[in-house]
């Protein structure tokens, strides 16, 4: 039997029929899509395409109307903590408390995991993500770029098997964003962690992504690999093709 993700592998998330509304608001309808162990896999649509909802309803933050979630041999609906436990998330707006420190943030968040061996974890992941010399720095007085990195390292405390990643370099230059994707990659490569990865920015996706799904109105409209598919789609990159999916309208009857 083959995953969501299309693959006889077993997928680290299984995303089937997923549907959620509000009242008479169909804000993601029939979405289904897998991610495998060591991949990257981009949710790229504009504001108001279902992103958030999506991550919101894996992480167990909203109760989808119908369809499953798994995330490895769990289903969130009736296994939420233990789903949860094999996952973590990090986004610019989700913000790690200003007033401690880089290592009291991460001892914080590895007694809230369950993280044995707290301090050997903490200092591996200090020295990871090179952030030694801002390891007594209170997080509220870091740039943009040193908050990210401490947000990713708070992501990994528990080895997460699925990582989702909001935006995690919207608010970054160019050359801290460089940084922040070199490590997703190797992240992805050499801890089997697979990634859902939702950005704005075409030319990280076509950078960093093994697989992409546009999303328009909630609904899943193209699936692919963000290198081929505009000539497959005669678009000259991944961006004009983004642009022409986003202004993509709602079939005729569909709900808005």
């Amino acid at each position: 039997m083959t995953d969501a993700a299309g693959s006889h592998e077993p997928s680290v998330l299984s995303v089937q029929e997923l549907t959620k509304s509000y009242g008479r608001l169909l804000a993601v309808s029939q979405v289904s899509f897998g991610i495998r162990r060591g991949e990257i896999v981009g949710l790229l649509g504009p504001n108001g395409a279902g992103k958030t909802t999506i991550i919101n309803t894996i992480l167990g933050v909203l109760a989808p109307s119908s369809g499953s979630i798994r995330i490895g041999d769990f289903d969130v609906a009736r296994e939420r903590a233990r789903a949860l436990a094999h996952t973590n998330f990090a986004a610019v707006y989700a913000t790690l408390p200003g007033n401690l420190t880089v290592r009291e943030n991460l001892r914080v968040f590895a007694l809230i995991y369950g993280v044995r061996a707290v301090g050997a974890r903490v200092g591996s992941l200090i020295e990871q993500f090179e952030l030694q010399h801002l390891a007594n720095t209170k997080c509220g007085l870091l740039s943009s770029g040193e908050q990210t990195r401490v947000a990713l390292a708070k992501a990994l405390l528990n080895g997460p098997a699925l990582l989702l990643l909001d935006e995690p370099t919207a608010s970054l230059d160019p050359s801290a964003a460089q940084i922040i994707r070199g490590h997703i990659r190797e992240l992805a490569r050499r801890s089997d962690c697979g990634i859902l990865w939702t950005s704005h920015n075409m030319y990280e996706v076509e950078e960093v992504c093994d697989r992409v799904l546009f999303l328009s109105h909630g609904r899943v409209l193209l699936e692919g690999d963000p290198r081929r598919l505009p000539h497959e789609h005669a678009a000259h990159n991944l961006e004009e093709l983004f642009i022409r999916f986003a202004r993509e309208p709602l079939a005729p009857g569909a709900p808005a």
